[in-house]
């Protein structure tokens, strides 16, 4: 898989895109239409020599999926935002939500799409819009085409063209040093590996907020022995889809020179069965010591967590994010389109869930229940990797990686879908970046409240330095 440019977007020219309900002919005409002004209405305006420009309805609050239907709905050619769009970053993002495809496997197309100028000031927003591409992109290739060490490579080379420091961990330091993960991808002939990177921000001291991202990259789930029904494997490439958020992310956060330092890790693995796979009833090692009994093969995820968290626990990190495609049974609570968000925080839990809304990319808090934590117990081992009880799977889940967080780590997880069901404008059936917008936002704003607090502020007082500032999001 090469790195895809943006290609829905031009440097200059184009017609224009009023946004809202105009006045004179141009309303008139719009209004002859049918036009009211809904979220995502579309007229196309004529002018002496075909088209003038095009009228889009933004709704009483406009987001970035008002904008996000017009490059499958215009014309091929160029086209630009005109000045009555307040919004521009939204708009950007919107497009650009809107243009992404996954074709790289077919014929190419013979029909052009139309293209967007893009305004001043749009470095944000194109580094996002990047991120989601790369994020899509990654979860949609077929697995055939992505085993563990090509994710593990492809991740290298993304977090190396942004400034970090990246290895490939594989074979037997793996084996040793990440001891759960390995049994997951011990019946694959394509060998489990770990991505491991660092980067710090330039300028930055060496005391500055630590941040360290896991990501869950099971690159195809049978679920091992406890094997899935083949209607369940249909979807299985997409069991990465915590790594590649996990690697967004990571791009963003780099490319946005957050001045905070940086770790990433990725457990690419693949569930398979074989001779040399893990059974129900095994017991596993871990990178703490505990011993895990496998309950259920098919519970892999939390396996491929439990020991990134312990190693990213070891460098005490000022903050901790996990992302995977953990439970059916969030999906079960939440719908396909809400990741499940858990945290030992109460403080970072109201800040993710503003950080969402703020993103326009929601997450919603479920509980990390204690009273659900001997569920858990093993006969054989320390505690079982799943429940005999039937109810609340995704709260289990959680309580079982929080087994592996060291205490006073703040500490975050989201179990996303990552997935779209269904075509809506800017959300294509396929591979969805779940919650990586959101994370962005909410580790900016962490940030920021850290570095204020270290220097003493109070809200009002804004910081005048490079390491005592408020993190600049446009």
């Amino acid at each position: 898989m090469t790195e895809r440019v943006l290609d829905c977007f031009a440097e200059k020219g184009g017609l224009p895109i009023y946004g809202g309900v105009p006045d004179g002919a141009s309303g008139a005409y719009a209004a002859a239409c049918g036009f009211t002004g809904a979220a995502g209405q579309l007229v196309l305006l004529p002018g002496p020599s075909g088209l003038s420009g095009a009228l889009l309805g933004l709704g009483e609050a406009p987001d970035p999926y008002v904008y996000a239907g017009l490059p499958a709905a215009l014309p091929a050619g160029i086209w630009r935002l005109a000045d009555g769009i307040a919004d521009q970053q939204d708009a950007i993002l919107g497009w650009a939500l809107g243009a992404y495809r996954f074709d790289a496997l077919k014929q190419p197309r013979a029909r052009p799409s139309p293209r967007l100028v893009l305004p001043a000031g749009m470095a944000r927003v194109l580094s996002t819009s990047r991120a989601v591409w790369l994020a899509r992109d990654l979860i949609n290739t077929p697995a055939n085409l992505l085993g563990p060490a090509d994710l593990a490579d492809i991740a290298a080379r993304a977090l190396r063209g942004c400034g970090a420091h990246a290895i490939v961990i594989s074979g037997e330091e793996v084996a040793s040093g990440f001891p759960a993960l390995h049994a997951v991808g011990a019946g694959s002939q394509r060998g489990p590996c770990v991505l491991r990177a660092s980067w710090c921000a330039p300028g930055a001291p060496p005391d500055a907020p630590l941040v360290s991202i896991c990501g869950k990259g099971v690159c195809f789930d049978t679920g091992g022995y406890d094997i899935k029904p083949s209607a369940g494997m249909l979807r299985m490439k997409k069991d990465m889809a915590g790594a590649a958020v996990a690697l967004g992310l990571a791009c963003m956060v780099m490319d946005a020179a957050l001045p905070v330092r940086l770790e990433l890790r990725l457990g690419c693995v693949e569930n398979m069965i074989s001779g040399a796979a893990m059974r129900p009833g095994d017991v596993l090692r871990t990178r703490v010591g505990l011993a895990v009994e496998v309950g259920n093969t098919d519970a892999e995820g939390r396996l491929v967590l439990c020991d990134l968290l312990s190693e990213a626990c070891e460098s005490r990190p000022d903050l901790l994010l996990d992302f995977a495609t953990l439970t059916g049974a969030a999906r079960v609570a939440l719908g396909p389109d809400l990741p499940a968000m858990f945290t030992n925080d109460d403080a970072l839990a109201s800040l993710f869930s503003e950080s969402g809304d703020a993103a326009h990319d929601p997450v919603w808090r479920l509980p990390l229940w204690s009273g659900y934590n001997s569920w858990l117990d093993s006969g054989a081992g320390d505690l079982n990797n799943v429940s005999e009880k039937a109810q609340a799977g995704a709260i289990v889940a959680a309580l079982f990686l929080q087994r592996f967080v060291s205490v006073g780590t703040r500490w975050a997880h989201f179990d996303v879908y990552g997935w779209n069901d269904a075509d809506r404008p800017g959300r294509p059936v396929g591979g969805e970046a779940q919650a990586m917008r959101a994370a962005f936002e909410g580790i900016a704003r962490f940030v920021t409240a850290r570095l204020s607090a270290e220097a003493g502020l109070n809200a009002e007082t804004r910081p005048t330095n490079v390491w005592q500032r408020k993190v600049d999001l446009s």
